[in-house]
C-alpha cells in the first residue's frame, strides 16, 4: 500500500513530462523553419494562405498569393514550407486534369427557366 501512491504519481508524471518534450521540439523545429525562409520559398500559413515569399524583413513576411498580389504577414504566420515536388505534381495534376475534362464534356449553361425550377424544386 506503501508504494502505490509513488507509482501512481511516477504513471501520471512519466507521460506529462513526454508531452511536454514533444511540443518543445515541435516548437524548435516551426522556429528554425520561419528564421530559415528565403526568397521564392512556396509557404502556407496558418490561416490556409497560400503564397510566395517575395521580401523578407526580421518580424515579417511579404507574399505573392495572386500575380501582382503582394500581402504582409508576420513570420510566425508561416505554419510550413511547400515541398518543391508537391508544389510541382499539384500544377502538373491540375493542368492535365483541366485539359482532360475540357475535351470530354462541354460546358453547357441553363437557361433561366430551368435555374428556377432546379432552386425551386423542394
Amino acid at each position: 500500500m506503501e508504494l502505490l501512491f509513488p507509482l501512481l504519481l511516477v504513471a501520471l508524471l512519466v507521460p506529462m513530462f513526454l508531452g511536454v518534450r514533444r511540443q518543445k521540439r515541435e516548437a524548435e523545429k516551426v522556429a528554425s523553419m520561419q528564421d530559415n525562409l528565403k526568397i521564392g520559398d512556396q509557404v502556407i500559413t496558418t490561416s490556409g494562405l497560400y503564397g510566395t515569399v517575395v521580401e523578407l524583413d526580421d518580424t515579417t513576411v511579404d507574399l505573392e498569393i495572386a500575380e501582382d498580389v503582394v500581402t504582409t504577414w508576420l513570420r510566425q504566420a508561416i505554419r510550413e514550407v511547400r515541398a518543391e515536388d508537391a508544389v510541382n505534381t499539384e500544377s502538373t495534376g491540375a493542368d492535365a486534369t483541366s485539359s482532360d475534362d475540357s475535351d470530354a464534356t462541354a460546358t453547357v449553361e441553363e437557361s433561366t427557366e430551368q435555374t428556377e425550377t432546379r432552386l425551386t424544386k423542394d
